[in-house]
């Protein structure tokens, strides 16, 4: 796999991985500044959030285990993990994407920056293995 692809599946790690925090321990805090929830929803939104950042973990650690794998000489599980993993970020984003335009939670083009920060260095990843 690439150095490029190696690069950008790190830069997915850590974008999931702050979404991670920020979802499931600090969402009191940035649910507006990051997410443009309205404080009135987050009793309605904390379990959905808590879950939903366990997931941006998950698939943060299996990145994670698949460039430790790639590493040590397991290349087909390596690139087995970092692409599964990578497809998959890839296809949130557009499911973030459709759900933006459909506006399910909040008006329309306010999820772009959403969209870019999972699928883009995903994608990335996609392009360069």
């Amino acid at each position: 796999m690439s150095a490029v692809a190696q690069v950008a599946a790190a830069v997915a790690i850590l974008v999931h991985l702050l979404v991670f925090v920020w979802e499931a321990f600090l969402l009191d805090r940035v649910h507006y500044s990051v997410f443009r929830i309205p404080a009135e929803h987050l009793p309605a939104i904390r379990l959905w959030g808590f879950g939903q950042g366990f997931y941006n973990l998950f698939l943060a650690g299996g990145t994670v285990a698949g460039l430790v794998a790639l590493w040590n000489g397991q290349e087909l599980v390596g690139r087995t993990l970092v692409l599964y993993t990578a497809w998959f970020m890839v296809l949130s984003s557009i499911v973030l994407a459709v759900a933006d335009q459909l506006a399910m939670s909040r008006p329309r083009n306010t999820a772009w920056g959403g969209v870019a920060a999972q699928g883009a260095p995903a994608l990335v990843v996609l392009l360069f293995a």
